[in-house]
């Protein structure tokens, strides 16, 4: 529900983990490492959105060009022709990881090309970078910096008011910026590369939402909240003259630019008391509205008021669709529809419960109707029904009683905008999602309009862990404030988070190593415990016990054969017990924090780290022993696993640039560590499938090596590194967690934080690597009965998506599959997923990976791709398994 945006990224910044300085170590020898010499293709493991997503932009010249900004996870483009958004800020690197979180988006009408985004995630020491105001002339595909000399704050409080940045509709080489923390209005004359103050603007804010605050998080000052142009009072290519700029100071809440901000002034007669979130212009009516509201949000408010402002008469008008007394919300979303002057809407932002309210007026403010009302308390009619078949976690698994329902029409509801060029379509941002409809003018007409997801593409989770079993499902994640998700199926949205508990947020999940139907979770919840266990590889989960003082979950691990585990919660030392966790003991020899992992194949040993200490227990957990390993990090930012299959076996990275920074290697149990000297700086390991001929798994970092940040990999026990990802391809701060796949060679799972679960397959094993799958038969002919089934899913000017499944209709097991077909209109495959492929001319042969092969009788299998088209696009007509033809439909 987005109320805890504070996750991983910022406790480790307090341990000095991302100082962003060369680590004071000795150098290193010399470096055998291959940079981007292998070939990887990366997308997300799928859950769509997942994230608050503070502010949408459409431009004003061009029909369907539309941006998403978020508060963590970046920006992102409207892709009309698929209806998914593009992400555009995944070159963000490790070093200025706070540029993934985005204050305000601009997108220039006069050139559609150039758009614009302010970036910075906190304005206190959390972030160690200053803001800086991204350009870009090809529409996010590449982009320029300007850095700024102070913070933005993307994340912090207030950061559903704007925009803050806007484009001059007039005179697009001018823009302004709206700056916190005092700074004042900031304005730039050459399309963003400078940027200086503007000096005699008045007022640079006072409105802080806790002052008692030491953090500096809280105590803020919001500063500078929006800027609006009237583009009636310029003309083309000369300077708008009339300028509105909102601050956060409750008295003194708008200020305006007659002269093309020459001077300015307050603007007579404004309400007192709010704080004004929007501020949206009708120049064809000449009203300037306003959204107020008594805190800066995007959790807080209590109460609020809508206003209209004549930009003629100097009339203000009080259009609040309820009266104030009758408010327990602010307003915020503030949108007028272009193509019908007159017609506003609004919401409720900050009304948490029962849901959020979004109120509409076809008079300018005159009356209002309401998305909903109560018929007769607590049963309510909607003038909306709402179809979340695309992504059905939105319903939380939940059953509420009335008036509340779900999925909700949503929360934190700041973002709110009627398309420019077309009445029927709206969309708005929520704290887990964007909302939209394409028959928004039903409302007027008394008829439901239909409210859908309008998010595929945008993932912005934060994640916290990540697991792969050996079978099951091929990815677990522990997620901020959603959970986490049990992914089958890494191209399709699951069902459902984690349930039964549901944790506002999931911190540390575990399986056990010889038998991956036991799962255990831990986690963050309100009231209620911090454990959940499943016996069946996380489809189902069932509560656990806390034992006393548990305030937080903490990191846990189970028993390499699930009949045991360690618990470390906040709030108490390590705990261990036998079975579900019905009855806890604490163990001893460890102190409480310490980070906990299991060896993965004695299921009596364990292992702990904390403050420079490495910990064993040989006894099930019950007590630890301080390892004389020395040289390991002091800090507690630090993570380590034991390798599967390899008794003894422990990786651990981790560090400070003020200290000991790395990646360490121990072969006997933590007894000692030996450092490698070719890893400058490693925050995180995982293992996947060995390469073929290699006898050790792979190994998977985040990491500096030669100098570069990235994500790397060796299949040689760590003697040489290929880098993975490249310069496109950063996302951030990724050192949360990773793990490869033990059953597919070359693919990996990224955490990151606020671009949710990425994950990587090598092309082709790359110049470094043998052939990632070599099969003595290429072949295989299975025998038996098949069916197959073969949709088009999603289909575009040139480019389609198909899903094939193919169905064992016979009697006997398949141990590998070949599935062939030929395309009648030249199609052209261009991306598959959960198979291998080959095209020559229309004939395409479309093999199993490795963990698919076996189909038992009875049960299918699926894939899919996307493709090229022209003319037409005819489904195949028909399908063979080797040589036998299947049935198609």
């Amino acid at each position: 529900m987005r109320r805890t945006r504070i996750l991983t990224a910022v406790l480790a910044l307090a341990a000095g983990l991302l100082a962003g300085t060369p680590s004071a170590l000795a150098a290193p020898a010399a470096q055998d490492v291959s940079i981007s010499a292998d070939s990887y293709t990366w997308q997300n493991a799928r859950i769509d959105g997942g994230g608050f997503v503070p502010g949408i932009v459409f431009n004003r010249k061009e029909k369907n060009l539309a941006y998403a900004r978020t508060d963590i996870g970046g920006a992102y483009r409207w892709q009309q022709a698929s209806k998914t958004w593009t992400p555009l800020l995944d070159s963000v690197g490790w070093d200025e990881w706070g540029h993934t979180g985005v204050v305000s988006l601009a997108s220039d009408s006069v050139d559609p090309d150039k758009v614009y985004a302010a970036v910075g995630t906190y304005t206190n020491g959390w972030d160690p970078t200053n803001g800086a105001v991204m350009r870009s002339s090809d529409r996010g595909a590449s982009w320029q910096k300007a850095d700024l000399p102070f913070k933005l704050g993307g994340n912090m409080p207030g950061r559903g008011m704007g925009e803050r940045l806007a484009v001059d509709p007039n005179r697009n080489s001018v823009l302004y910026l709206g700056a916190p923390s005092g700074k004042g209005l900031w304005r730039s004359t050459d399309s963003g590369a400078s940027w200086s103050q503007v000096a005699n603007f008045p007022n640079v804010g006072n409105y802080v939402q806790d002052p008692s605050d030491t953090s500096g998080y809280a105590s803020d000052n919001q500063g500078i909240v929006w800027v609006t142009f009237d583009e009636s009072t310029g003309t083309s290519g000369n300077a708008t003259r009339t300028i509105y700029v909102g601050v956060a100071d409750k008295d003194n809440a708008v200020y305006r630019s007659t002269d093309a901000g020459a001077t300015w002034s307050r603007v007579a007669g404004q309400p007192t008391g709010y704080l004004a979130h929007k501020g949206v212009l009708d120049a064809a009516n000449g009203f300037l509205y306003l959204a107020y509201s008594d805190k800066g949000g995007p959790y807080d408010g209590g109460k609020g008021q809508l206003w209209r402002y004549a930009t003629a008469s100097g009339t203000w008008t009080n259009i609040s669709p309820v009266a104030e007394a009758d408010t327990y919300y602010g307003f915020a979303g503030l949108t007028v529809d272009r193509q019908k002057p007159g017609t506003v809407m609004a919401t409720a932002y900050s009304s948490w419960w029962p849901d959020t309210q979004i109120f509409r007026s076809t008079d300018s403010g005159g009356t209002w109707t309401k998305a909903w009302d109560y018929t007769s308390y607590p049963d309510r009619a909607n003038r909306y029904t709402m179809d979340v078949s695309s992504s059905p976690w939105l319903t939380w698994g939940a059953n509420p009683s009335p008036p509340e329902r779900t999925p909700k029409l949503g929360w934190m509801t700041e973002a709110l905008e009627i398309d420019p060029f077309d009445s029927n379509r709206m969309m708005y941002g929520t704290g887990a999602t964007v909302y939209g409809t394409e028959d928004l003018t039903k409302w007027d007409s008394g008829s439901q309009f239909t409210i859908r997801p309008m998010v595929r593409g945008l993932e912005e989770t934060a994640v916290n862990d990540l697991a792969s079993p050996p079978s099951g499902a091929p990815l677990l994640s522990a997620l901020g404030d959603i959970g986490g998700f049990r992914h089958t199926d890494l191209t399709k949205v699951p069902s459902m988070m984690f349930t039964q508990p549901n944790f506002t947020s999931t911190t540390s999940l575990d399986y056990a190593e010889s038998s991956p139907n036991t799962v255990v979770r831990v986690g963050d919840l309100d009231s209620g415990p911090h454990i959940a266990f499943s016996t069946d590889n996380g489809a189902n989960w069932f509560a656990g016990t806390d034992p006393s003082g548990v305030s937080g979950g903490g990191t846990v691990a189970a028993a390499a054969d699930g009949s045991r585990f360690v618990w470390s919660p906040a709030g108490t030392g390590v705990q261990y017990a036998t079975g579900f966790g019905s009855s806890w003991q604490a163990s001893s020899g460890i102190p409480s924090g310490a980070i906990v992992e299991s060896d993965r194949v004695d299921p009596k040993t364990f292992y702990g780290f904390k403050s420079g200490k490495f910990y064993v227990s040989s006894d099930g957990g019950a007590s630890f022993t301080a390892s004389a390993a020395t040289g390991l990090p002091s800090g507690d930012s630090v993570r380590f696993k034991a390798l599967p299959g390899g008794k003894g076996d422990v990786w651990l990275a981790g560090g400070a640039t003020d200290g000991a920074y790395g990646l360490w290697h121990s072969t006997d149990g933590g007894a000692s560590f030996t450092r490698l000297s070719n890893v400058e700086q490693a925050d995180a390991i995982g293992f996947g499938k060995a390469a073929p001929g290699a006898s050790y798994q792979t190994l998977y970092t985040s990491a500096k090596i030669a100098g570069v940040r990235g994500i790397f990999r060796s299949t040689d026990k760590g003697a040489t590194w290929t880098r993975v990802n490249d310069d496109a391809h950063q996302w951030g701060w990724t050192g949360a967690a990773i793990t490869g796949d033990p059953r597919v060679y070359g693919r990996v799972y990224v955490a990151t934080n606020g671009r949710g679960v990425i994950y990587g397959e090598t092309a082709d094993g790359g110049s470094t690597d043998p052939d990632p799958d070599p099969d003595p038969d290429p072949d295989p002919t299975p025998t038996g009965a098949c069916a197959v089934t073969y949709k088009v899913t999603n289909q575009w000017s040139g480019g389609f998506q198909a899903d094939v499944q193919l169905s064992n209709t016979g009697s006997s097991a398949w141990s590998g599959w070949s599935l062939g077909w030929s395309f009648a209109d030249g199609q052209r495959i261009t991306q598959v997923w959960n198979a291998e492929h080959t095209q020559s001319g229309s004939a395409v042969t479309a093999r199993n990976v490795g963990w698919n092969g076996n189909v038992a009788a009875g049960s299918s299998v699926s894939f899919g791709f996307t493709g090229n088209w022209a003319g037409t696009n005819a489904r195949p007509a028909a399908f063979k398994l080797g040589e036998q033809t299947c049935s198609v439909s």
